[in-house]
């Protein structure tokens, strides 16, 4: 495997004092490599201040081109950028810090940091395995009560080493804020080139930070609607070409696509169950649209709607019992939950405006959806029941809601006004000011944002 935690590195890292003995050199400045965002907003609460030095190395070594005292500095960078992406830490990164010895990666001088304010801070090292990887140690402590609080350890190649900075980090958010993790995921989205009137729609994705970057598809056909399955192993998108409208499952790992469903018809909003075994989507079929269910492995679709008018969306709560969707069937667009059967449909948005989009927290506690009105496009969040409207965010046109793993983080994209027609990836947190631009190499679009990594 090319990335693992095992027994065999827990003993290592609890053995890690005595490789301590080795003082590492001090490493070199280095441009941060790690994707910048930007920020609106104040954050509305004090921040925890988190030293994060790099990451000391027994000795500096070369493996693929990417030197351990190098590789130390970078991983510190990410973790500090994952910290400070949460809105609820402040980090002293590796640039604003000096740098530790492998000597203090398990005796810190708690008394340096304390007098930078910091109540945590960070060690770890990285060291070469010989076989062509990376060891990567990860600490956390507890600078006034000088305890640790964190110890963990990875085995990486070397393309690897971004997941092994995010899994640090999210055991770092983990055990301080008591949230599930969300770093170290991906996000598959549509990269938007071209004119506003013939967009170029490719299929991409990258990591929760905008890092490693890749296009799926090569943007001769249309892409659109995509979402990772649970396991992370496939990504069910549309793909629009030649009046042909195709719904395929791509296979991450392979690099290879199939095809579930093909229609004549405008078809759109493909969803998974959550046992990954089952795809919703929308369906226009004479002047009427409506929400359909398929097999993975394609087959029959199965219609859940009928009601006149536009029934869109689809998106499955946690435990896989209900659907939330959305309908224009009283007359504006409202959303409406129903049994993944299609029985029992029920309006639950009576706020007021027009609502779309609506995608259920991982967690099953809220909806996320857009609403609009007033010619503006906002992303808000209500209960199940309908309950506890909240608005999260206050532009021209943001929409198309995804969560976090964790269910506390929503990202969406944004669209400029006036005739480019710019769009651009968001997230916000659920107290809607720690709000933040992704960076992505083009325009973006139709975020979905995947489980942790395993």
């Amino acid at each position: 495997m090319p990335f693992r935690t095992s027994l065999s590195l827990a003993l290592l890292l609890t053995a890690a004092p005595v490789l301590a003995q080795e003082a590492a050199p001090t490493p070199p400045t280095v441009v941060p490599t790690e994707p910048r965002e930007t920020i609106e907003g104040q954050l509305s609460q004090e921040r925890t201040v988190i030293a994060v030095p790099a990451f000391a190395t027994p000795s500096v070594t070369t493996v693929a081109g990417l030197r351990t005292d190098t590789l130390g500095r970078q991983i510190g960078e990410v973790i500090a950028a994952d910290l400070e992406r949460s809105g609820l830490y402040a980090p002293l990164g590796p640039g604003s810090v000096r740098a530790i010895t492998m000597a203090e990666v398990t005796a810190p001088r708690f008394a340096d940091w304390k007098a930078r304010n910091a109540e945590n801070v960070v060690h770890g090292f990285v060291r070469a395995t010989g076989t062509g990887g990376f060891i990567v140690g990860c600490y956390l402590y507890d600078t006034a009560l000088g305890s640790e609080l964190v110890r963990q350890g990875f085995e990486i190649q070397p393309g690897d080493w971004r997941r092994a900075a995010h899994k640090c980090a999210d055991a770092i958010y983990s055990r301080l804020s008591g949230e599930a993790p969300f770093f170290d995921s991906r996000i598959a989205y549509i990269a938007e080139s071209g004119p506003k009137g013939n967009r170029v729609k490719q299929l991409a994705i990258m990591d929760s930070d905008g890092g490693n970057h890749k296009f799926i598809t090569n943007g001769q056909a249309l892409a659109i609607s995509p979402r990772f399955s649970p396991d992370y192993k496939k990504i069910v998108y549309v793909s629009y070409l030649n009046n042909r409208v195709r719904v395929f499952i791509y296979d991450v790992a392979a690099g290879t696509q199939k095809l579930v469903t093909e229609s004549g018809n405008a078809t759109f909003a493909p969803r998974w169950s959550p046992d990954g075994r089952q795809i919703l989507y929308s369906m226009a079929v004479g002047g009427n649209t409506d929400i359909y269910r398929i097999s993975a492995d394609g087959g029959t679709p199965v219609r859940l709607t009928n009601a006149p008018g536009i029934d869109v969306g689809g998106s499955f709560s946690p435990d896989g019992k209900k659907i939330v969707f959305e309908s224009d069937r009283s007359g504006g667009q409202q959303i409406y939950t129903m049994n993944i059967d299609g029985s029992q449909q029920r309006r639950i948005s009576f706020g007021g405006g027009r609502y779309a989009t609506p995608e259920w927290s991982p967690r099953g506690d809220l909806i996320a959806f857009t609403k609009m009105g007033g010619g503006e496009f906002r992303i808000g969040v209500m209960t199940p029941s309908g309950g506890g409207e909240r608005m999260l965010t206050n532009s021209w046109q943001d929409e198309a809601p995804t969560w976090s793993p964790n269910g506390r983080v929503i990202q969406f994209f944004r669209t400029t006004p006036g005739r480019t027609g710019k769009s651009t990836i968001w997230q916000v947190d659920l107290t809607g000011v720690n709000l933040r631009r992704l960076p992505t190499p083009r325009d973006g679009s139709d975020p979905s944002w995947g489980p942790i990594l395993p």
